[in-house]
């Protein structure tokens, strides 16, 4: 039998099967039956209906100093060392995702999406191109809020993550390739929730530090950050930020920043242009990692004098088990939890030992603190080296190690030697050049958080910047 007889018996079964079924007209045209069509009618194509008129993409433009090859580098370069070339200005695109909030032209998405723009031109569903402006950005949580010209646009239905569960249905929305393709709606990825609470700790490649992210499956790729993570409601539980992947694109492990805390941090970019902290007052470490290196609870490091913790009566070394009805197993875990609090917020904290629960009233972070720091004329560090890591037994695979530290220092930061610095302001730092080189472009009094290995586990203390 030949492939054209072939092909002539498969369409006549084809017709037969659907003339039996009902799916064809008198006059031979081809009609679904309404149960059939009914069924593609799932949860998740409502979502996508309901949500992806308000996602939008974010194009940047911005300066950035790119090294130019010399053509006598090539040359020479095997007699005078390796080739060192010139660096000149360039203006480079880029681009992410966004979904709109309110009517207004108000836009959220990631720090990182727009941080150092020129210009921000956003792009609507619909082909519309509207330039915006950006009205506040948060380093600490990469969340960012922009300002459309454009009213009346359709706005993202949002829902919570109180009661999200491991397994249920997501979708996440964004331009993972942008200008590649010339269809301008979103592009929707299904997956589950797979976990919830994950802290996300950066390698070399990576560079941000995220903590209490929703973790999903759904295939998220660079183009998607900013864009919503949307549940079978249709309603935004999250926003798209970040991946773990080693060749670049999504390998199913995709994080989101839970929608309560993006909300909370544009209300305050909206209402005071900064982010109001709850603060506490002390600093927590791990306890001593056991021999495959995991840490279980926390201890605490420091109490600020005066503080909310020393009016509650927390002190240096008690043993914090759990805070708000969350199990506390790393330093982490109680740094997510500053994150999603107001000043005037609760934190009951359990303490090993104690039958009572300690109540902590959170205050809005001090505007004048006393205790204001210079960080490196009272501070020591090397960057980290492979010796170093084994002597020490340290994870991370870079850092500025702590090797000096004045007492008084010692006292308001609660650094000591040995420690291992690896982060500031949610930012990967690789060496003691590059933690100066950051902080030297600091503003003073400036709040600056330092995130630190000790213990095999990972801390952070924060400080207003002196100079």
């Amino acid at each position: 039998m030949t492939a054209t007889s072939l092909r002539s018996w498969g369409m006549a079964l084809t017709l037969l099967a659907l003339s039996s079924a009902g799916c064809l007209t008198d006059g031979g045209a081809l009609e679904a039956p309404a149960d059939v069509e009914r069924s593609r009618e799932t949860a998740i194509v409502l979502a996508a209906e309901r949500v992806s008129p308000s996602v939008v993409t974010v194009n940047v433009i911005r300066t950035r100093q790119v090294r130019v090859r010399d053509p006598f580098d090539d040359f020479f370069g095997g007699f005078f060392g390796p080739p060192q070339g010139r660096t000149q200005a360039q203006r480079v695109p880029s681009l992410g995702s966004g979904f709109v909030v309110d009517p207004q032209g108000i836009i959220l998405t990631n720090d990182h999406v727009v941080r150092g723009a020129e210009r921000i031109l956003v792009s609507l569903p619909d082909g519309r191109d509207v330039p915006a402006t950006l009205i506040g950005t948060d380093e600490a949580t990469d969340i960012a809020v922009l300002q459309a010209d454009l009213p009346d646009l359709p706005v993202a239905p949002l829902g919570s993550t109180h009661d999200l569960r491991i397994g249920e249905w997501v979708v996440a929305f964004g331009n993972p390739f942008g200008n590649l393709i010339s269809n301008p709606e979103p592009t929707a990825t299904v997956g589950v929730i797979s976990a919830l609470g994950r802290h996300v700790v950066p390698s070399r490649e990576d560079r941000g530090f995220y903590l209490g992210m929703i973790q999903t499956d759904a295939a998220i790729n660079p183009g998607n950050s900013g864009g919503p993570l949307v549940n079978a409601l249709g309603e935004v539980v999250g926003m798209n930020a970040s991946i773990f992947s080693r060749g670049g694109g999504s390998e199913g492990i995709g994080f989101a920043i839970p929608i309560e805390r993006v909300l909370r941090i544009a209300e305050d970019l909206l209402d005071h242009g900064e982010v109001r902290r709850a603060w506490v007052g002390l600093d927590v470490e791990p306890e001593e990692a056991d021999e495959f290196g995991r840490t279980r609870g926390v201890r605490v490091s420091r109490v600020s004098e005066g503080s909310p913790a020393a009016r509650a009566g927390l002190r240096v070394g008690d043993r914090m088990v759990a805070a708000n009805d969350r199990r506390l197993v790393s330093p982490l875990d109680f740094e997510a939890l500053l994150l999603d609090l107001r000043a005037g917020d609760a934190i009951d904290v359990r303490i090993d030992g104690r039958s009572t629960v300690d109540r902590i009233e959170a205050q809005e972070f001090p505007s004048l603190p006393a205790e204001r720091v210079t960080v490196l004329r009272d501070l020591e560090v090397v960057t980290l080296t492979a010796a170093a890591r084994d002597e020490r037994g340290v994870g991370s695979e870079s850092g500025a190690l702590v090797t000096g530290i004045s007492g008084e220092l010692q006292r308001i930061l609660g650094l000591r030697e040995g420690d291992v610095i690896v982060g500031i302001n949610r930012q990967r730092v690789e060496s003691a050049e590059e933690l100066a080189d950051v902080l030297s472009g600091i503003p003073s009094r400036s709040r600056v958080q330092f995130i630190y290995e000790r213990n095999r586990g990972f801390s952070s203390t924060t400080f207003v910047l002196g100079r």
